[in-house]
């Protein structure tokens, strides 16, 4: 960590330290039950074998923190508003701006005996999968790093929120549960979804346009049993800049997302199955009309040894081409990337300690082989090594 990355984190945790007290007694002092705030700080630690995860973590990494301050007000029993400010640092990815992670107002304006439905509005969570809404919060993250395969660090701005519109609701019935959520979004872009769909951080700008969201959750006997199927479907537009060697043209994204959980009393069993088409159009030569379908998948098992303490276990694969797997027609092609970057395959071991119920400890392990959720811009893909480990530790505070 540089002197300069190291006085900014430095100048946010002596204001978060004065914050903190205040503002865990805020509801209190204020005397008003609804008002909610609430917050939570990580640190994590990086290091491993070969390639950049999260900073220079070849050598040891400790940039990767976040720091979240959240707060909801109920105005009447059926209006809410709520929000959350996050600074995130990871490595070159994120450099620990203060962003807006979500900000809406919450409309519930229909209550039955057996379910409701409501209407949000804002800047709001993308329903994906099982963890995309609470990934940011480590204490509900089931390692320090979410399956890749699903949860892609690299994009994460373009898959954690939308500003628009989202229905959701819920209905309880003697044979289940169903919970569903539908909405119509602009995605949150960065510099790194540049780098993850054009390679690099062009003069001209990739925005994006209406997605359209949607995720149906259907549970059997209280959460034991679990099902889920996500779509999102919209477009990149990109805009050039004068010297930037595409055309004026969009990225279309179909994502598509399968989810099984099983929930025994001390046992965990999770899966999930990912396919992301991406289609070029009127990008220009150097971007042939056309698409390919990414791939994923992961199978997960966690077993609660004590009241406080977690194993966990997981296999995660990513393809970012199905129709070349082994990354043979990518490294003939004729920018010669090593057949490595496409795919990843990833062991890991983690153990959880909830030292108390506001703060805990994780560590875990990874034996990759791959390179495909690496970021271009962290790594040269040209010099990326095929083997690699990884071992991260990371420490969270909530309030």
């Amino acid at each position: 960590m540089n002197r300069y990355r190291f006085c900014k984190w430095s100048r946010r945790l002596v204001l978060l330290s004065w914050l903190l007290p205040p503002l865990a007694a805020a509801s209190p002092l204020f005397g008003d039950e609804n008002l909610q705030i609430h917050g939570f700080l990580s640190q994590g630690y990086t290091h491993t074998s070969a390639n950049s995860w999260f900073g220079d973590s070849s050598n040891g990494s400790w940039d990767f923190r976040e720091l979240g301050l959240n707060a909801s007000y109920r105005l009447t029993p059926q209006l809410q508003i709520s929000g959350q400010l996050l600074s995130l640092t990871a490595g070159e990815m994120q450099d620990g701006s203060l962003s807006l992670d979500y900000g809406l107002l919450d409309y519930n304006f229909a209550n039955f005996d057996n379910g409701n439905l409501g209407l949000r509005f804002g800047r709001v969570k993308t329903p994906i999968g099982l963890y995309n809404d609470t990934r940011d919060v480590a204490f509900t993250r089931t390692t320090n790093f979410l399956p890749q395969s699903i949860y892609f660090d690299k994009v994460r701005n373009l898959e954690l929120s939308n500003d628009g519109f989202q229905i959701y609701g819920d209905l309880l019935t003697d044979w289940g549960d169903l919970l569903f959520q539908a909405g119509m979004g602009k995605p949150v872009t960065d510099e790194n979804v540049e780098y993850a769909y054009l390679g690099n951080d062009w003069q001209g700008e990739l925005s994006g346009d209406l997605f359209f969201l949607g995720r149906v959750i259907y549970e059997l006997e209280g959460g034991r049993i679990r099902l889920s199927a996500t779509i999102a479907d919209g477009d990149l537009d990109f805009e050039p800049g004068p010297t930037d060697p595409f055309s004026n043209g969009t990225i279309g994204i179909q994502l598509r997302v399968l989810s099984f959980q099983y929930n025994a009393e001390a046992w965990h069993f999770t899966t999930e199955y990912m396919q992301e088409d991406v289609i070029n159009r009127d990008l220009g030569a150097f971007r042939p009309d056309g698409d390919n379908t990414a791939e994923g998948y992961y199978l997960q098992l966690a077993h609660d040894l004590f009241s406080d303490w977690e194993i966990i276990a997981r296999y995660d694969v990513s393809y970012l081409d199905r129709n070349d797997r082994d990354g043979t027609r990518q490294e003939a092609g004729p920018f010669g990337i090593p057949a490595h970057n496409m795919f990843a395959k990833d062991w890991t071991l983690g153990l959880r300690w909830d030292i108390t119920p506001a703060f805990m400890v994780r560590g875990e392990y990874h034996w990759v082989d791959g390179t495909a959720w690496l970021s271009s811009r962290e790594n040269n893909l040209l010099q990326t090594e095929r083997h690699w480990q990884m071992f991260s530790l990371l420490a969270s505070y909530r309030f």
